[in-house]
């Protein structure tokens, strides 16, 4: 009896860690298809050397940003454009510095405050942005920037960030590589 009850256990979870992947592979398709541009630049691949929380890459970051907004989009039924989402999400970071490292241009004291301006011009440079896609990045940081996102997009992406964040600065989430797991 106990044999046959572990096993439906073991069943159950493989089916739950199936739908997981495939979940996963999917989101990661959507990624592809709408940001290819972005994935394949110079400076988006930058932020593999830049960490943001604990031992998570900035890169690593918006790329779970960019999953977990696609996640909680379909899981609420939230109708939103998919491609301004994901494209915001992936460039809400983008301000391509350590901000753990003070120097005297950047001295990085108000991180947190100052950074969606930065992301923005940055992404503005190499980027067309939709006034969507503009609005994540500048206020993704909302409440402690004073101004809330004005779009459903903004809203999931800022809502998906503080989720990343969390489990990336609590080491639930560990970001790519060979410790890319979850505890």
């Amino acid at each position: 009896m106990e044999r046959r009850i572990s096993g439906r256990r073991t069943e159950r979870q493989a089916l739950r860690w199936q739908r997981r992947l495939e979940r996963f592979r999917r989101e990661e398709r959507q990624i592809r298809e709408m940001a290819s541009d972005i994935l394949e630049s110079r400076n988006f691949n930058r932020m593999k050397a830049y960490v943001q929380h604990g031992d998570v890459t900035v890169n690593a970051h918006v790329l779970s940003v960019a999953r977990c907004s696609i996640a909680l989009s379909e899981y609420l039924h939230i109708r939103c454009s998919r491609r301004e989402l994901i494209r915001g999400a992936l460039l809400h970071d983008y301000f391509l510095y350590d901000w753990h490292i003070p120097d005297k241009e950047n001295p990085h004291k108000l991180h947190g405050f100052y950074h969606p301006g930065t992301a923005l011009r940055n992404a503005s440079r190499e980027y067309r942005l939709t006034l969507r896609e503009q609005n994540i990045i500048r206020r993704h940081m909302w409440p402690l920037t004073v101004v809330p996102p004005a779009c459903r997009e903004a809203w999931i992406v800022t809502a998906a960030d503080k989720w990343c964040s969390l489990l990336e600065t609590l080491y639930i989430y560990k970001g790519h590589g060979p410790r890319g797991t979850f505890i």
